[in-house]
């Protein structure tokens, strides 16, 4: 009697049988193993749209003028509203775009928190340096010029190159008729567990309107248009 050492080798053995795998299978065993991949690729061309899609300014709105304020405190958003309202209604279409677009820029750069001056003060900079606000509506328009030699006289023309006074290039609020004029109304907003009300006019009484010198080539977008809507703002102001 064969032992069972020999049984077992000489035993029959039959090969493995592949295993079939359905169509739906495949398709999990796939998703399985590539998954992570798929989730990358997707977020990475996700990024790349949105980049496109905001370089390229679809579905955006071109603004016609561009206003900086530059105060140690954010304005109300109800105020802020007022105030674009109020410069467009003076204003006109400059990009053919079939409606006139203001846009509004705070810069806290006296604010109490060290880190909102900071960053508003590196923005204002930036600002600065692309041109792009025209008008400024100013807390401190002496520090301001002193800080950025960025505003022209009254008259358009540039101070001379290292002066850094703000003298002949500034309005106050209610020297201005037409700024005077505005509809501003009352603003509103949260404050931790109060509602703070109060009325736009009073809040913006005590800023000063100026405009933006260039002293290169480069200026803001529509600069006829600006200069155009700054003789219009700036009608009839009392000495």
């Amino acid at each position: 009697m064969a032992s069972a050492y020999l049984r077992w080798l000489h035993r029959d053995e039959q090969p493995e049988r592949p295993l079939v795998l359905t169509p739906a299978q495949k398709r999990k065993n796939w998703w399985r193993y590539h998954k992570w991949q798929v989730a990358l690729g997707a977020a990475a061309l996700a990024t790349a749209g949105s980049i496109l899609w905001d370089a390229s300014g679809i579905g955006k709105t071109s603004p016609d003028y561009q206003v900086a304020y530059v105060g140690a405190n954010a304005l109300p958003d109800d105020t802020v509203v007022e105030l674009e309202q109020g410069f467009a209604a003076l204003g006109e279409d400059l990009n053919g775009d079939g409606t006139v677009v203001v846009q509004f820029h705070q810069y806290t750069v006296a604010n109490a928190d060290a880190s909102v001056s900071a960053s508003a003060a590196t923005a204002l900079l930036g600002d600065i340096l692309e041109c792009e606000s025209y008008f400024f509506l100013l807390e401190d328009p002496e520090r301001f010029q002193a800080d950025h030699h960025a505003l022209c006289r009254l008259d358009g023309s540039l101070p001379p190159e290292g002066s850094r006074s703000a003298e002949g290039a500034f309005l106050a609020w209610e020297q201005c008729p037409a700024l005077v004029d505005f509809e501003l109304g009352m603003y509103t907003y949260q404050f931790i567990d109060r509602t703070v009300t109060g009325s736009s006019r009073e809040l913006v009484s005590g800023l000063y309107l100026a405009r933006r010198g260039f002293r290169t080539e480069k200026t803001a977008a529509y600069p006829e248009g600006c200069e155009a809507l700054w003789d219009r703002l700036t009608e009839g102001a009392l000495p």
